[in-house]
């Protein structure tokens, strides 16, 4: 039985856990608009910390240094970008397997919300460090969700593992490409549609063969 005191207690824990996760929210908000102004050439943790309203001090007690910040915030989007897609894969926006694939192409692009440039710093940073592989771990785990097994009408049932790593990695590729290379045309629709025509095409050519299999 929970006493009086141990109440108290957990009372008293719960909003200094809200405001840490607050605080360090913050603190990776306020990276992502100085890389979107500046990119890494200003990219200070005194700038992050005086964009996100801590002292320094306080910075240190979260992150050890800017690498672990840029680190975290590339953790940070890539689960939010993964939410995202999930949510498009599922038909939340448009059920038809078209809608579902452009929803999730549109996620892609968007992701980082549209913050072209603090993506490429934060991309940067991750290739520079050694970190891909890592970040890499839950778009895997994600990607996994949605091979063989899924629902019948998943866009992405009938693929092998070995098809969804190689669409996986060129839809990846072109989209690193595109947001290193700074290129005019990458949130433009005509840019949206050619990724959404390289997967249905690719899942097109799966889902023939597969059918020709049986």
């Amino acid at each position: 039985m929970t006493t009086r005191r141990q109440a108290a207690e957990i009372k008293r824990r719960i909003p200094r856990q809200t405001r840490a996760t607050e605080t360090a929210a913050a603190i990776l908000e306020g990276a992502a608009q100085i890389l979107e102004a500046g990119g890494l050439a200003g990219f200070t943790t005194n700038a992050v910390a005086e964009r996100a309203g801590v002292s320094i001090g306080t910075l240190y007690q979260y992150f050890a240094d800017k690498n672990a910040i840029l680190l975290a915030l590339a953790r940070q989007q890539v689960g939010l970008g993964l939410a995202d897609i999930g949510r498009a894969l599922s038909g939340e926006i448009d059920p038809t397997p078209e809608g579902r694939v452009r929803a999730m192409v549109r996620a892609a692009i968007h992701a980082f919300r549209g913050r072209q440039r603090a993506r490429k710093a934060v991309m940067e940073a991750v290739l520079s460090q050694g970190h891909h592989a890592e970040l890499m771990l839950p778009i895997i785990a994600f990607i996994a969700q949605h091979r063989v097994g899924a629902a019948p009408e998943a866009v992405f049932a009938t693929m092998t593992p070995l098809q969804m790593f190689v669409m996986s990695r060129a839809v990846i590729g072109v989209l690193r490409a595109a947001v290193l290379e700074e290129q005019p045309f990458f949130k433009s629709r005509p840019y949206e549609d050619e990724l959404v025509r390289l997967v249905l095409a690719y899942v097109g050519s799966v889902t023939k063969e597969a059918a020709a299999a049986r």
